[in-house]
């Protein structure tokens, strides 16, 4: 679920961005180009979410040891 909510926000705030700077660029607007992007950018949301946060489990174990 938590993927499904990361990519469907993903595709909105992109298409957002697209839009806007396609206006403030005054060049054409780009749904396809927009959707490839947007998903890109979750999928780099999903990775730095999934390695960044420290495992708990993890931390535990490691304390134990040196202990």
């Amino acid at each position: 679920m938590y993927y499904i909510v990361t990519f469907v926000w993903a595709i909105l705030l992109g298409q957002i961005v697209g839009f806007l700077g396609g206006a403030l660029s005054k060049s054409p607007y780009d749904f396809k180009m927009t959707l490839i992007a947007s998903i890109i950018a979750a999928v780099f949301v999903i990775i730095i979410g999934k390695f960044a946060v420290p495992d708990e489990k993890k931390s535990v174990s490691n304390d134990q040891k040196h202990a």
